[in-house]
């Protein structure tokens, strides 16, 4: 009798804690819900729910040079800020995991660093820092910057991948006579395809949609995306942003499900 109960139970405090998770899902979500439909409304305001259907803020989006700029600017910067990110991390991934060198733990936390320290203080001294180097407003600050804000996920994922990877494998490629940079290209990186693209696609999505720094370090000749999106709501509320945020909030979405789709056949083979 007791026995048959405990998962009747189980399953009516389940539907509760369901419930408010869902609610917050929604809270979460609505806003999203709320910008789409604007984005297709009137270009003259923004009103909700729209009055009538258009395609005119994604015209103006496409024609003005000043929007445009910014989301190439954006898509080049986050672009390279996974390169660099991936070229040192990954290397320094495996070094931290397979090396016994004293001062891997430091060089590990060397690399967390950047998630302990407030975004606004990183932002500040990178402004001091790259003012007396004269890279202020310049493509080459801004990727560092980001790099050094994504290094600490992409290691997260490059660690967890070699964490699962098989040494025995690599042992058994040394002891066949391959050299360490064959089987690091061979061996290892093949095993860590999946998690390697997912901290990627991760690093993308975070140097795109960062604000805080990119607002300290840029200019009008490198003004991303979202800093643009920042200004126009301080200064003039346009209702092309409803339009840029529906392009953001897809791309965003975009870059989740290849995050998932990648995730599942790393999971699988476990």
């Amino acid at each position: 009798m007791t026995t048959a109960a405990a998962p009747v139970t189980a399953r009516g405090a389940a539907r509760p804690i369901a419930a408010f998770a869902w609610i917050c899902y929604l809270f979460l979500v609505a806003p999203s819900l709320i910008v789409i439909p604007i984005s297709f409304g009137n270009p003259g305001e923004i009103e909700f729910p729209p009055h009538q259907f258009s395609l005119a803020l994604y015209r103006r989006f496409l024609g003005d040079p000043a929007w445009w700029g910014s989301f190439v600017q954006s898509i080049l910067v986050a672009v390279l800020t996974t390169v660099l990110t991936t070229l040192v991390v990954v290397p320094a991934a495996y070094a931290i995991a397979r090396s016994r060198v004293p001062g891997r733990a430091a060089l590990r936390g060397l690399f967390m660093m950047p998630m302990l320290v407030p975004v606004i203080v990183l932002g500040l001294g990178l402004y001091l820092q790259f003012t007396a180097w004269g890279l202020l407003d310049t493509t080459p600050a801004l990727v560092l910057a980001h790099a050094m804000l994504t290094a600490p996920f992409l290691l997260v994922s490059a660690l967890s991948g070699l964490g699962h990877a098989d040494p025995a494998l690599e042992n058994a490629a040394a002891i066949m006579g391959a050299s360490r940079l064959r089987i690091v290209l061979r061996v290892v990186l093949p095993q860590l395809r999946a998690a390697i693209t997912v901290g990627a696609l991760f690093t993308f999505l975070i140097s795109f949609d960062e604000v805080v720094i990119a607002y300290f370090v840029t200019g009008a000749r490198t003004t991303t995306l979202p800093v643009k999106m920042f200004s126009a709501i301080r200064w003039e509320l346009s209702p092309v942003i409803a339009a840029v945020s529906t392009l953001l909030t897809v791309l965003s979405l975009s870059i989740a499900a290849g995050m998932l789709l990648f995730q599942r056949p790393a999971q699988a083979s476990r």
